[in-house]
């Protein structure tokens, strides 16, 4: 889930309060962050309902194929 808003992967997990490794999974879409990350992302990156469903579709079909 990227935004260009000049945060480093490494700020990014500081501000969502997670490992480094557990952002870039997040980051590279390997997997689903949980419900509490998730919202904190939304908020960070002031994500649309839009987004946040391309994102979330994206994720799903990476894991089906």
């Amino acid at each position: 889930m990227k935004k260009d808003l000049g945060y480093t992967q490494e700020k990014m997990s500081l501000l969502l309060d997670i490992s480094l490794r557990q952002y870039i999974r997040i980051d590279k879409e390997i997997c689903l962050p949980r419900t509490d990350i998730l919202e904190k992302l939304i908020k960070i990156l002031k994500l649309s309902d839009k987004e946040i469903g391309q994102y979330v579709h994206q994720i799903i079909q990476k894991r089906v194929s």
